[in-house]
């Protein structure tokens, strides 16, 4: 890898540590490719990604970003797990490092906080934010159906004293 390469890693992985909402650091020492691949697809199917970098180059691309607290993690076979959703990448790193014993969370960022390894479970099992905006969106729908279910219970009512009446007069 040339200068001209490693200037670029450096830049991409600055982008990604800034637009980030969540950063997980894991070692992923004896995993096959087969279960590498699999991680990828769990994260991009979550909108998140999964890279592998020099922890060296990792460490320049961290300097003066908000997640820079997590340079000390980076030590050893280290792969980050990140996303835009300040919840995909945690809940993606923690549903693989139950499934797979070889894959270690060490850590990460959410913005400037940093997370030890209880914050990033602690952040994997709060909703993400497709299911916040459905739980929202059902929160502003419940009034208007129980308004419609209220102005109908009169008519349903009626309709059913009606029909008693004329069950008792046959």
């Amino acid at each position: 890898m040339d200068r001209a390469q490693k200037e670029q890693l450096v830049d991409e992985l600055g982008q990604i540590f800034e637009s980030s909402g969540v950063v997980v650091v894991s070692h992923y020492v004896g995993l096959t490719v087969a279960e590498m691949q699999d991680l990828r697809k769990r994260a991009r199917d979550a909108g998140g990604a999964v890279r592998v970098a020099k922890n060296r180059l990792a460490k320049i691309a961290l300097e003066g970003k908000p997640c820079a607290s997590i340079s000390d993690l980076l030590t050893g076979m280290t792969v980050l797990t990140f996303s835009e959703d300040p919840v995909a990448a945690a809940k993606v790193a923690q549903g693989f490092a139950k499934d797979n014993d070889k894959f270690v969370i060490l850590g990460g960022a959410m913005g400037e906080n940093a997370l030890d390894v209880a914050g990033v479970e602690a952040v994997s099992k709060m909703p993400s934010r497709d299911e916040l905006i459905a739980t929202i969106a059902g929160m502003l729908g419940a009034p208007a159906s129980n308004i419609a279910g209220a102005i109908g219970a009169p008519a349903s009512n009626i309709a059913s004293i009606l029909s008693t009446i004329e069950d008792k007069a046959a």
